[in-house]
């Protein structure tokens, strides 16, 4: 049974630990905070007391970490942590960040003979911990047999969008769109309700018509219109909305390099900004509901 390295134990990280947990792994887990740390060592992982003692010896380094800063910095910075790793070894970079990023970590590993893949995720928390994620990877295509083991203990779909970094370019197009569908969803919920109607009965109505989409069916942003889902529960846990901030940032940098036309990607940025800028970016980023309705609803 292959030795997993874990860093990176958050809403995300935590959940997709405990499912390689769950289906017999043995895991040396890392995270800065130390609650993270213990509810991964309650479930069987051992804890390590720094990255480069979590990597040394692994065959697979999995890390979940919050942007481009973090991954560079681990894996690149002062620590090098791709000189801790075993040539040989595989590397799953799974955190949404700058495709320029990935590549240059991508180019270090390759230079060490460690396979690597980036491996941004769609799902969500929910799906983290149901263990049915999207792997959106970008990297050799002969590194995704070899990895899909260990995907699929944590996830159900399994995507190669092409060489390094492609992972990250498929996953802030998907984060882009999903911000302004999430914004066009809580405003016609906003117009519904303001004009009398029910907001669950208007989101039945839309999520079966044609304004239907993955926010009004899986994560609708209208507290008490769904069970389960962060508006149900004051917006806490979830995606939070500075992570969807950072995601637009870093699909309006790709648009800025290739040239490319994205003008509600740009507005959704402003918006998120703004909700951010008034002290919500701790909320789940279906939490710009508030913002549409007038903060009526914080």
């Amino acid at each position: 049974m292959s030795h997993i390295a874990f860093i990176g134990l958050g809403h995300m990280g935590g959940p997709m630990a405990a499912n390689l947990l769950k289906a017999g792994y043995t895991l040396k887990v890392f995270d800065l905070v130390p609650s993270a740390v213990e509810a991964a060592v309650a479930l069987g992982a051992s804890a390590a007391p720094n990255a480069v003692h979590a990597v040394t010896g692994a065959d697979v380094v999995i890390s979940m970490l919050p942007a481009s800063q973090h991954v560079e910095s681990l894996y690149l910075g002062e620590g090098r942590l791709i000189h801790a790793i075993n040539p040989g070894a595989l590397v799953l970079e799974c955190s949404t960040i700058a495709p320029a990023t990935a590549r240059l970590v991508h180019t270090a590993a390759k230079a060490r003979g460690i396979a690597m893949l980036d491996a941004p995720v769609s799902g969500g928390t929910a799906g983290a911990a149901a263990g049915t994620l999207t792997f959106i990877l970008g990297g050799e295509a002969g590194h995704l047999e070899r990895a899909r083991p260990f995907l699929e203990k944590m996830g159900k779909n399994l995507f190669h969008a092409g060489d390094a970094g492609a992972g990250q370019v498929a996953k802030i197009c998907n984060n882009m769109l999903l911000a302004i569908h999430m914004i066009g969803t809580a405003e016609a919920l906003n117009l519904g309700v303001a004009n009398g109607l029910d907001p669950k009965v208007l989101s039945d109505i839309m999520r079966v018509s044609s304004g239907g989409n993955w926010s009004l069916e899986k994560y609708n942003p209208w507290p008490g219109v769904m069970d389960g889902v962060p508006a149900s529960r004051g917006y806490e846990g979830g995606f939070g909305a500075d992570l969807m901030l950072k995601d637009l940032g870093l699909a309006m940098e790709a648009a800025q390099a290739s040239k490319a036309a994205t003008l509600l990607g740009g507005v959704a940025r402003n918006l998120y900004a703004l909700h951010s800028a008034r002290g919500h970016g701790k909320l789940d980023f279906s939490s710009i509901q508030n913002l549409v309705a007038g903060e009526k609803l914080s």
